[in-house]
């Protein structure tokens, strides 16, 4: 029986370079790097199971019995691509009423959402609205699942005294999650894995305590979850038979469906609003349980047996095809570290990266920003799957600019450009989420097309260009209508106003960033070729554009943040040294290399590292290898500081309220890609890698 409503992981076949002679051992690589978690409650390092479009985060029990011991770390939550919730907004307002800041834009002036003042309730509800949801928590019932607030407060781990965990592993072949622990005076044994194809959790236990399943309110909080307002939503019994349950959730204007179905004797009553409990009849439990929009309820659903077995193949599936980096047999420490550190982000980014639509800078652990995705992001998070030889999973995400097009072009013609401008903070809707920074942001423009050409070098073919093309022309499009042609010196402009990569510069004082310059001529130059494959030719204003955009700025023998930057770097010498972008994660059209290379060399000498982002790490080790600094490359992917901090769990961690940080696993994958190929491992290291485009 075939169980599937979308495919899942399509891949190409390995092997298309190799940087050394003999074969890797892949299942050796990916077994040597299982997270283990023996005698601990780790707050820090939940493990989770998932397929891109639905993940579950797990405690040492192998489901969600102590969610409060996580709550104010790494929360417990159970998350999809499609389970949002949207609050009601203010009494008669809606996003047309937000009044926008009229910022002067050479000679006119165009409004941007950047200003809360008069206006907080409708700003923050936009903001915050609509926001991922927590679909529901499914724990055992050896401790209260959901305590009162001053419980779930107070800081107390609510284990008690006859629990002791035993032995947790994540074996990342099977993509299944076996748990071991001591309750009762018995050893429970559990088993924990995701389907494949379906937003189905499959669970089996020896020894089964009583399980829990509760669903909260919505909220935009780092939980997903508000268990104070069980008058706020209802949960209803569609159909309630011998050996499953069906569920009908609503939340104000969202709702979904669950499905419960067991497949050992067992009994399921309700024991509250929104709390059943499932009561085993044996020694053994096995149990499955589907979320899913509302309308779209099974007839059928798989056993956990099946559901094993399928993720047994398709993960046996992923880890044998794409791309592999071994550093397994180098006798440096730090190689077993970093080699730990791809392979936990290949299989973090395959669970939270690889969905249908862009990822949140959490992905689907818990949420950051109300759930809500960055698009300058996208990038760092997807781009490595096409270098990885798993270009269809970026796929799954790249064609969703197709869909909000429209409201991409429309944010473009009342600002007075034309194209599409691709909005920074947003959820499945595209729309723009108002902020003093984000709208001002534009490195996310040529991500589409970044991205749309690492697909095409994986299927050259013109189903690829006919894919993306509109996605491509209209970003190209809007790129060349915001460069501004400054007639007394002979070139086009990027801003005032604009925000850089590097954030903390004021819009109206700021024009012709480093790394937004060099951007925009490649994505302009490859639009353009775009244009040739299509037996079409050059549009002439993008070619103007492009050979007549301002030269990257330079000052005291460095390149700069952007021109107007008062001193080398400024005092701003914080958050991402994006000039250093400009060669490596770009080709550098525009770079001298010398410059760069002193660049390179003024930036670790003078970077505030702790006020970074962990993608900047591999973004810097990027350049160095592009200049054949090995001992610089390695130094910036391995330096110690907070925010490259690598948990046992394979999350990068930035700080207590951003526990996980994608892009950082993402950047990692992109720069051990570049390194390979560039040869920019230390010599005595001895790496090997197959598979890499």
């Amino acid at each position: 029986m075939r169980f599937s409503r979308r495919g899942f992981f399509g891949l190409v076949p390995a092997g298309v370079c190799a940087a050394a002679q003999g074969s890797i051992d892949r299942q050796a690589r990916v077994r040597r790097h299982n997270p283990v978690l023996q005698n601990t409650l780790d707050p820090r390092s939940p493990l989770s199971v998932g397929n891109g479009e639905f993940a579950f985060t797990a405690d040492p029990t192998g489901l969600q019995t102590f969610p409060q011991a996580y709550e104010n770390t790494m929360p417990l939550c159970t998350q999809s691509q499609w389970g949002w919730h949207t609050v009601p907004e203010p009494a008669g307002k809606g996003a047309n009423d937000l009044r926008l800041t009229p910022f002067e834009t050479h000679g006119r002036k165009v409004g941007y959402p950047t200003s809360a003042t008069g206006q907080k309730e409708l700003f923050d509800w936009l903001r915050e609205n609509p926001h991922r949801l927590h679909l529901g928590l499914i724990g055992f019932a050896i401790a209260p699942a959901v305590l009162p607030p001053v419980a779930r407060t107070s800081g107390k781990t609510p284990a008690p005294e006859n629990f002791s965990p035993i032995e947790q592993t994540l074996v990342l072949w099977t993509g299944v999650l076996r748990s071991r622990f001591h309750y009762g005076g018995r050893e429970v044994t559990v088993e924990t894995c995701c389907h494949p194809t379906l937003d189905l959790l499959a669970v089996t236990v020896s020894a089964p305590p009583n399980v829990v399943f509760e669903f909260p309110y919505g909220s935009g909080a780092m939980t997903a979850a508000d268990w104070d307002h069980p008058d706020r939503h209802h949960t209803r019994e569609s159909a309630f038979g011998h050996s499953r349950l069906d569920l009908e959730r609503e939340l104000d204007r969202d709702a979904y469906q669950v499905s419960i179905a067991w497949q050992t004797p067992a009994s399921m009553k309700r024991e509250g609003p929104h709390r059943w409990v499932l009561t085993p009849s044996g020694d053994r439990l096995a149990l499955v349980c589907w979320f899913g929009r509302a309308g779209q309820k099974p007839a059928t659903l798989p056993s956990a047996a099946e559901t094993m077995a399928a993720s047994r193949e398709h993960w046996d599936r992923f880890w044998s095809n794409g791309g592999v980096v071994d550093l397994g047999a180098s006798k440096d420490p730090r190689a077993y570290e970093l080699e730990r550190r791809v392979v936990l982000s290949e299989y973090l980014t395959a669970i939270q990266c690889a969905g249908s639509l862009p990822p949140q800078e959490t992905g689907l652990t818990c949420n950051s920003w109300f759930g809500k995705y960055h698009l300058e992001m996208h990038y760092w998070h997807a781009a490595h799957f096409a270098r990885w030889g798993r270009a269809p999973l970026l796929e799954r995400s790249l064609g969703w600019y197709g869909a909000i097009l429209p409201s991409a072009r429309e944010k473009a013609r009342s600002q007075g450009y034309t194209g599409a401008r691709w909005p920074k903070m947003t959820a499945p809707d595209g729309r723009d989420s108002p902020s003093p920074i984000g709208p001002l942001l534009i490195w996310q423009q040529p991500h589409p097309i970044s991205m749309a050409e690492l697909c095409y070098r994986a299927h050259p073919g013109r189903e690829t260009l006919a894919r993306y093309r509109e996605v491509v022309f209209e970003s190209a499009e809007f790129m060349a209508s915001y460069a501004w042609w400054d007639a007394p010196k002979s070139r086009y402009m990027l801003g005032p106003p604009v925000i850089p990569a590097q954030e903390n510069h004021p819009a109206a004082e700021t024009w012709n960033p480093t790394f937004e310059l060099e951007y925009w001529a490649d994505a302009l130059e490859t639009a353009q070729v775009w244009r040739e494959r299509l037996g079409m030719a050059r549009q002439p204003k993008w070619e103007d554009v492009r050979q007549k955009l301002s030269p990257l700025p330079v000052k005291d023998g460095v390149y700069l943040a952007h021109e107007n930057c008062p001193q080398t770097f400024t005092e701003r010498n914080r958050d991402h040294p994006s000039m250093l972008g400009a060669l490596g994660v770009l080709p550098g059209t525009k770079v001298d290399r010398e410059t760069m290379r002193r660049t390179l060399k003024k930036v670790f000498a003078e970077w505030k590292w702790a006020d970074t982002w962990g993608w900047d790490f591999p973004m810097v080790a990027m350049t160095a290898a592009s200049l054949g600094e090995r001992d610089l490359a390695m130094a910036a992917l391995l330096m110690e500081t907070p925010k490259n901090t690598w948990l046992p769990n394979g999350h990068n961690w930035q700080r207590a309220n951003l526990p996980l940080y994608l892009p950082g696993n993402g950047g990692l994958l992109l720069a051990m890609a570049h390194m390979a190929k560039s040869g920019a491992f230390p010599e005595a290291w001895e790496a090997r890698w197959e598979g890499l485009v």
